[in-house]
């Protein structure tokens, strides 16, 4: 990959590029979000807008430069297309992606490399920026919001952050998005409203287990791959809530907000857990295997690679099951079919096969023994082992019973 600085060189000259410096905080979010505009070309972290101090994040950063007037901002250049994306367009996300009211900080970070700023390159770009801070302003009045503090000023020289600050949400695939937006839009659909409470009815989440994935209004990469790792193929019976920052009236919550996705595990309307950042798959179902079994026989099977003892109480409720299918107790993927179920008389639940694509097979050779594990490929939990005496020649999944539920067909 070139580096950011040769990103755009080779750009021919009817592409219509333009670009603009916009500070709103940390800039690792920003730059992703700036990144995902269609007609932005490039978005390159940096620091601009300071002066006798050196343009470095170990030295912005330092407690002594906390509350320094002439400290450099972090910042994002922002390169477009302006013949596919208007400035109006962009600063528009900008001002909907932090909170232009907070004074040199955006949530718990807090100094003037924080501060919110537009730094300008022509007289009109800084007209355009007025004019659009003028309109926000109205917006953030209507909501309940106060004074915006965004400086607007004219870019005198703009640094380039050190390489492992570029992509760095893309370099750091386990992390979270900061998100302080303040809920006001632009759209016709709510300008001037901040996104209220009342428009989520929380009340089903008073009573019993719940799974509350705080998720960004703007663009989050973090949240598009819990979702496309995790939400979307999650069919478990404790259902999964998407919820804004803003939209948790009524819950009991521990875990700080503003990072998105957020996590938060909730029995009763109060958080039991919470869990800032992209949650793997392994670690998702860790969280709800404790969540939702407890310290239990269940538990140690599905992450322990304990085993049933057997003809266990859930064996003698499923061995003789009507027609249907049992799922993973944890992810509600379909395992096996009662179609495939056979008596072994082992004391274990026991089939011929999986639901195709379903599983996953591991050499275990523990305790002297060499066999074959089977776990779920949803969840990763432990099942149980596959053996080759089955009927006429056939596989025999010997499979625990406490890791599953059943649904009948």
């Amino acid at each position: 990959m070139m580096p950011k600085s040769q990103s755009t060189e080779k750009m021919p000259a009817t592409a219509h590029l333009d670009s603009i410096v916009l500070g709103a905080g940390c800039f690792w979010g920003a730059e992703k979000r700036y990144q995902a505009i269609p007609g932005v070309v490039d978005a390159i972290s940096g620091y601009a807008d300071g002066k006798n101090v050196s343009a470095t994040y170990r030295e912005i950063t330092k407690r002594k430069h906390k509350n320094n007037v002439n400290n450099h901002a972090e910042v994002v250049k922002v390169i477009f297309n302006s013949s596919k994306v208007s400035l109006e367009t962009i600063l528009h996300s900008y001002y909907e992606g932090h909170n232009p009211t907070q004074l040199n900080r955006q949530g718990n970070d807090v100094g003037t490399q924080y501060r919110s700023t537009i730094l300008t390159s022509n007289k009109e770009q800084n007209a355009i920026a007025l004019k659009i801070t003028a309109q926000y302003q109205t917006l953030l009045n209507d909501a309940g919001y106060g004074k915006i503090e965004t400086k607007i000023r004219s870019l005198t020289e703009f640094f380039e952050a050190e390489q492992y600050h570029q992509d760095y949400l893309a370099k750091n695939p386990r992390g979270y998005c900061p998100d302080h937006s303040t809920g006001v839009k632009f759209t016709a659909e709510t300008a001037g409203t901040k996104l209220a409470n009342s428009e989520i009815d929380n009340s089903a989440l008073l009573k019993g287990k719940h799974i509350v994935v705080i998720e960004s209004e703007n663009y989050c990469p973090y949240c598009e791959k819990f979702k496309k790792n995790v939400a979307n193929d999650y069919k478990g019976t404790i259902a999964i809530k998407f919820r804004l920052a803003s939209q948790l009236k009524g819950l009991t919550i521990k875990t700080e907000t503003w990072a998105t996705p957020t996590i938060l595990f909730i029995q009763d309307g109060e958080e039991v857990f919470g869990k800032q950042g992209y949650m793997e798959p392994e670690y998702f179902y860790k969280a709800l295997g404790a969540f939702k079994l407890g310290k239990s026989e269940a538990f140690n099977v599905a992450f322990d690679e304990g085993t049933d003892g057997r003809f266990c109480k859930e064996y003698e409720i499923f061995k003789n099951t009507p027609d249907g299918v049992f799922i993973d107790k944890l992810s509600g993927a379909p395992l096996f079919d009662t179609n495939d179920r056979f008596n072994s008389k082992s004391g274990w639940l026991s089939f011929t096969k999986a639901v195709e694509g379903s599983v996953i097979e591991k050499p275990d050779n523990r305790y002297g023994m060499v066999r074959t594990e089977i776990r779920s490929k949803t969840s990763g939990i432990h099942l149980g082992h596959v053996f080759p005496d089955g009927p006429n020649g056939q596989p025999r999944f010997c499979i625990n019973a406490t890791v599953l539920e059943f649904r009948a067909r």
